[in-house]
């Protein structure tokens, strides 16, 4: 690249001069290329340790005058190709203009006048990229892409420099972090160290210090465990190695590849060795944690923050925190935890104003809602661009309008539809008639409309009226009078004081009439409700009907949904549980339905709305449960991960009990997926979900935990799973709730665990308080650390059983062993995969669709098989592989949707490496029939149709029966495109391979001519480069001679007049001839030779027929004819002239008699009849007539021992999938630049 000139005043120091002229000279770096010796090695490493930004450029051009001493850098390059680009351009372009220049001082100046142009010209034409990235981090990028032989799309986020340790020896170089890669590189006198890692090949990530490495990051894949250290910032380091490993697991788990955030700000100050991309990494962290504290919408993106102190009135205190702002929000948090908590929707802002400042209030600034609350921020850094901020967002900020379908909670809102509750004259709920209300209800359901309920069904079906409960009603009352007091010092609604306090009340029970609305605010649902109003109503319309495999499943779960409980022992409640479990599976096709999502929604509907519960569902799905409800539960195991390291940390004595009965996975799954709903009495699980909404995940291990720790002495005695399963079941049955109002619902699990003593119960109150005594120092921040930790190994875990159950399925039926499969299958993952990242992100294959069976998950394109094909085939053909990897790929796609599966890729390979001769020679006879071979392939095939008499009759039913063939292709196609998770498609892919008959060689249809011309091409490129390949060109011209004139043979035979009825009769009688024919076939070689034409060279029609026609198709009595005149000699040209296939520039005359395998190139026509005045024309044809059998083939090859030798011999896979692996790991680099060399020295 050119270089703006710099001034070099040692030019020869570590340097070496290869080319000079009067103004310029090129110089190589010591230690780069051959020889070098010591100094070359030392130069070498001193490059690679000190490395300032990127590695020195081996090669450099040089500006320089006669007289003068200073020399200019002008231009560098990493390889010497593209150094002498350089110097060629500056020989020919500048010389000849220098030397007219009498002042050298003038030569200088226009020399660099000249380079600082092309520079400009050069950034001119990459200005539209929109690069943002230093110039440094660019050089690094550019060696980055060069050292490991990356492509362009692969993008640089930050590289540090840090020691690998090899054994016990550390080797000083670069950690290079790129999107897909983690890669390493280093050069220490003459020993070159090059890593490159898969993200998704990561199992464990580990920042740890030992004696033996001192404060390092580990580095575990399936292989392999790799040290890092010596970082300048090893946090930084490690927190972005997780950032890019949890990308790739997403990858791995939903098939969500990375996308540049392009709406990024541009920094208004040039950030110095920051990339886009690492500034867009550390954005996305900072968002993440922004929306998990705040319980903010997924598309919530922060603008920016700083600190402040916010007056609190209910203490009448300056807290200390910080206040964040983004598109929809003003946040607020304290420095101390718990201390206080605030969010303020732009939607309810009515006035932003700075106040005056003083010494006590400096900078503050007042925030007043459409409620009457105001709230007062002090001490801002730069107040005058905050407002400035925040009243951007307001102006884009929509206003609200009154949404019909909003929650009207308890008279709290005032009329103009505001959240805010400053003053609270009641909180209890208009006087309603449940009668009424049901009946309503139940008439708008029967009517067909989409109803819109304005209560939780509890309070419809409620059987016992508060007055008989005496005392629980008092309490209750209380309860409600607390949380009254509350709202009058703290707020009600979104903007809430949310501090310590609120969170005792919380613990201490939620009254049944707030719990409806206290979920919603804790959550963050009634953001998104009152974001998208009339969002659900819609999809309920359009989920009306549509029927998939969710909708049938939820049907069958509906009427398991607390059987217990009246309000879904009758078809409202049942029908309002459907409406929201469709229109979720409708919104989020990925999730669809998973079991335990139904226990969960009918407890919310109980004390919300319909919407208001389906807005709490998608907050518990998408945000606060995340990969839960998928079909694999990740985010359930991922849990279930913690809690057992959690155990080991605060329970060890119990750990090891647990982990030998197995108990803990057992268990946690049913606590986690329901919220302990549907292992506790409903009315204390009811208690753990106030909490849970208010604590998140947290709530839920430090319960699961104290559990635990209530039974530890019981569980140390258990002898075994079902023991320990019984202990716990019977405790959490007798976990009761002495406050609730609700009469109590009989617990299924309690009936099936009653033992002899009457057994001991335990108040839910005590055992959050114990929970919150031993548990509590658990942190969302450390949660969230351990998530990431224990997805990687959940993921990776459950591609492994991915990769087991695809092997198992099809090990019965493939020759290679389950070792050899399991490497072919992390292959052919390894390709699927890089076409997602690598590959263009719309095609069909890079899409990975998680509700398809596991064998149909990963699959590949033609591109991928070609790539693998080659790397991993026995029958490599040269300049001819692609092709017949064409064919090969046409062949296993049997469904047609141009993508084949590890099954069908396997199958291929199998025929290649573990067939008998047999199954070899039949693979390689199919793959030059149709579907196989395409018409495209010839070079004329169109020119060919129009010049060939053919049975019109024949050809119309064979088009018939294509187009019938290719309708109920397309039939079953639509039916896979349009449910793709109907199983039942699968079912029958699956009988109809079960049953499917045995192919025969029988079966097999005839070869016609032009087939027969491609299968001798591909046998012709096989041999070559063979150890033997004069024996093998030798015997396959013998073979081809011999099916040429068996294939005359039979054409006599079919010619002959005869009945149509006979037809069959005709056929056995040819092949019966043909083998009779066949022994003598070598003494009457030149006998059954045909006259044939001088044919124009210029010409260019190979004459193939169309490849769709097969023997079924074939020519009437008296098409051609067959006669046969006296034989030319045959004419065998020597080796060096035939080699390559593609140096023939003439057409190649032979006779069907003398064909000889030399003869057959890419332009080689064969003549079996007479050709007429229009073929002549076009050169010689095809000859329509001639046809041979697989068991003509079959026998011809046999009677050649080289031909035998070369198909028997067995070859291991496993050296092919080494190379294979190679290649991917290392990239291989290109003959552009010569980095090997820097080995020798």
């Amino acid at each position: 690249m050119w270089l703006g000139p710099e001034e070099v005043l040692l030019a020869n120091a570590l340097w070496v001069t290869e080319r000079a002229n009067p103004f310029f000279l090129l110089q190589r770096r010591r230690g780069h290329g051959k020889g070098g010796g010591l100094t070359g090695l030392l130069v070498g490493t001193l490059d690679v340790v000190l490395d300032s930004s990127a590695r020195v450029a081996p090669y450099r051009i040089l500006h320089q005058t006669q007289d003068s001493q200073i020399y200019w850098a002008v231009a560098c390059g990493s390889s010497r190709k593209e150094i002498t680009k350089h110097w060629e351009w500056l020989e020919n372009n500048l010389l000849q203009t220098l030397s007219i220049f009498d002042n050298e001082d003038d030569i200088t100046t226009f020399v660099k006048g000249k380079i600082h142009g092309i520079i400009a010209e050069e950034n001119k034409n990459q200005q539209p990229q929109g690069e943002e990235d230093p110039g440094k981090f660019k050089e690094a990028e550019l060696k980055m892409r060069k050292q490991f032989g990356m492509p362009e799309v692969e993008k640089l986020v930050n590289y540090y420099s840090c020691s690998y340790w090899k054994g016990r020896v550390p080797r000083q170089g670069w950690l290079y972090l790129t999107v897909n890669h983690l890669c390493f590189y280093s050069f220490l006198l003459g020993k070159e160290v090059t890593l490159v890692v898969q993200w998704v090949d990561v199992t464990q990530l580990e920042k740890n210090a030992t004696l033996l490495f001192p404060e390092c990051i580990k580095v575990s894949t399936r292989d392999s465990e790799l040290y890092f250290s010596m970082f300048l910032n090893i946090n930084e380091t490690f927190k972005l190695m997780e950032q890019l490993a949890n990308i790739a697991m997403r990858q791995l788990l939903d098939n969500e590849g990375f996308l540049e955030d392009k709406s990024l700000p541009k920094p208004s100050k040039p950030l110095k060795n920051i990339s886009a991309l690492k500034r867009d990494l550390d954005a996305r962290a900072k968002n993440d944690w922004y929306r998990a504290t705040f319980r903010l919408p997924k598309d919530e993106r922060l603008d920016g923050h700083t600190d402040c102190t916010l007056w609190t009135p209910f203490n009448k205190m300056h807290i200390p925190g910080q206040m964040f702002v983004s598109n929809n929000y003003i946040c607020f948090a304290s420095k101390a935890e718990e201390a206080c908590h605030l969010i303020i929707p732009l939607r309810e802002v009515a006035v932003v104003e700075k106040a005056d400042s003083s010494s006590v209030l400096p900078r503050p600034l007042s925030i007043s809602t459409k409620s009457k609350m105001t709230f007062l921020f002090a001490n801002l850094k730069d107040r005058d661009f905050l407002v400035q901020r925040i009243s951007d967002f307001l102006q884009r900020t929509p206003s609200k309008k009154s949404d019909g379908s909003g929650r009207k909670w308890k008279g709290s809102f005032s009329d103009t539809g505001c959240e805010e509750f400053p003053e609270l004259s009641s909180i209890s709920p208009p006087a309603v008639s449940p009668t009424s209300t049901l009946n309503n209800q139940l008439v708008s359901f029967c009517t067909g409309e989409v109803p819109t309920a304005s209560q939780g069904l509890l309070k419809l079906f409620r059987r016992d009226s508060e007055e008989l409960l005496g005392p629980k009603a008092a309490k209750e009352k209380m309860k409600e009078e607390s949380w009254n007091i509350h709202f009058f010092e703290y707020g009600r609604g979104m903007c809430m004081y949310r501090t310590a306090k609120t969170r005792e009340l919380v613990l201490k029970g939620i009254p049944e009439n707030l719990r409806g609305e206290l979920w919603l605010l804790f959550s963050g649902a009634w953001n998104e409700m009152v974001t998208f109003p009339g969002y659900y109503a819609e999809l309920v319309e359009k989920s009306m009907g549509k029927y998939s495999l969710a909708t049938e499943e939820i049907e069958r779960d509906l009427h398991r949904s607390m059987p217990e409980h009246p309000a879904f022992q009758n078809e409202l409640g049942i029908a309002a549980l459907r409406r929201v479990l469709t229109a979720y599976a409708f919104r989020n096709p990925t999730i669809g339905y998973c079991q335990a999502m139904n226990i969960v929604t009918s407890v919310l509907l109980l004390y919300c709305n319909e919407e208001e519960a389906f807005w709490l569902l998608v907050a518990l799905c998408e945000r606060m449960l995340p990969d839960y409800y998928n079909s694999r539960v990740v985010g359930a195991l991922v849990d279930q991960g913690i809690f057992e390291e959690l155990t080991r940390d605060y329970l060890p004595q119990l750990s090891e009990k647990m982990q030998e009965l197995g108990v803990i996975s057992t268990i946690s799954l049913s606590w986690f997926l329901t919220l302990f709903l549907s292992v506790m009495p409903f009315e204390s699980a009811v208690v753990i979900v106030d909490c849970f909404f208010y604590e998140g995940i947290k709530l839920i291990l430090q319960v699961s935990l104290a559990i635990l720790d209530a039974n530890m002495e019981k569980l140390l005695n258990c002898c075994d799973e079902g023991e320990a399963m019984t202990v716990l079941g019977r405790y959490l049955d007798n976990v009761i709730n002495r406050q609730s109002i609700s009469p109590p619902i009989p617990h299924l699990h309690a009936l099936l665990t009653s033992g002899d003593e009457p057994p001991l119960e335990i108040d839910i109150f005590e055992l959050i308080k114990t929970s919150y005594e031993k548990f509590s120092n658990l942190r969302a921040d450390d949660i969230e650390q351990m998530r990431f930790k224990q997805r990687l190994k959940v993921i990776q875990s459950l591609e492994d059983t991915a990769k087991r159950s695809v092997v198992r399925a099809i090990s019965g039926d493939i020759g290679f062993s389950m070792e050899e499969l399991e490497e072919l299958y992390m292959v052919f993952k390894a390709k699927h995969l890089t076409s997602c990242y690598w590959g263009s992100s719309h095609t069909a294959a890079a899409h990975r669709d998680q509700s398809l069976p596991y064998l149909e998950q990963y699959r590949i394109d033609l591109e991928q098989f070609r790539e693998l094909f080659d790397s991993l085939t026995l029958w490599s053909c040269g300049l001819h592989t692609p092709v017949l990897a064409g064919r090969m790929f046409r062949l296993l796609d049997e469904n047609r949707d141009s993508l084949i599966n590890f099954k069908e890729f396997v199958t291929g390979m199998s025929g290649m490496y573990h067939g008998d001769l047999t199954e070899k020679l039949k693979l390689l006879y199919k793959l030059h029939l149709p579907p196989a071979l395409i018409s495209e392939e010839a070079e004329s095939a169109l020119e060919a149709t129009s010049y060939f008499t053919e049975d019109i009759s024949t050809e119309e039913a064979a088009t018939q029966e294509d187009r019938g063939g290719r309708n109920e292709d397309s039939k079953e196609k639509e039916e896979k495109g349009t449910s793709p998770q109907d199983y039942r498609y699968y079912l029958r892919m699956w009988a109809k391979e079960k049953y499917s008959k045995k192919e025969t060689i029988k079966d097999l249809p005839k070869m016609n001519q032009e087939q027969f011309i491609e299968l001798c091409k591909t046998l012709y490129n096989m041999f070559s480069e063979d150890p033997v390949e004069q024996e093998l060109y030798h015997a396959i011209a013998t073979v081809a001679s011999l099916l040429l004139r068996i294939g005359e043979v039979g054409k006599k035979f079919s010619n002959r007049p005869m009945k149509k009825t006979d037809d069959c009769k005709a056929n056995n009688t040819q092949d019966a001839v043909s083998e009779e024919e066949s022994p003598m076939s070598e003494h009457s070689q030149n006998s059954a030779v045909e006259q044939q034409p001088q044919a124009d060279p210029g010409d260019g029609a190979s004459g193939d027929i169309q490849a769709g026609k097969t023997q079924q198709e074939k020519q009437t009595p008296g098409d051609g004819d067959g006669g046969e005149g006296p034989g030319s000699p045959i004419q065998l040209l020597s080796d060096d002239e035939t080699k390559d296939d593609m140096s023939m520039s003439s057409y190649s005359m032979v006779s069907t008699g003398s064909l000889q395998c030399e003869d057959i190139a890419d332009d080689t026509v064969l003549v079996g009849c007479e050709a007429s005045s229009s073929a002549a024309r076009y050169g010689s044809t095809i000859d329509t007539d001639w046809s041979i059998s697989f068991e003509q083939v079959l026998a011809s090859m046999l009677t050649e021992t080289a031909l035998v030798n070369y198909f028997e011999k067995k070859v291991d896979i496993g050296l092919k999938i080494k190379e294979q692996k190679k290649v991917e790991r290392q990239f291989s680099s290109s003959s552009d630049y010569d980095l090997s060399s820097s080995v020798s020295g």
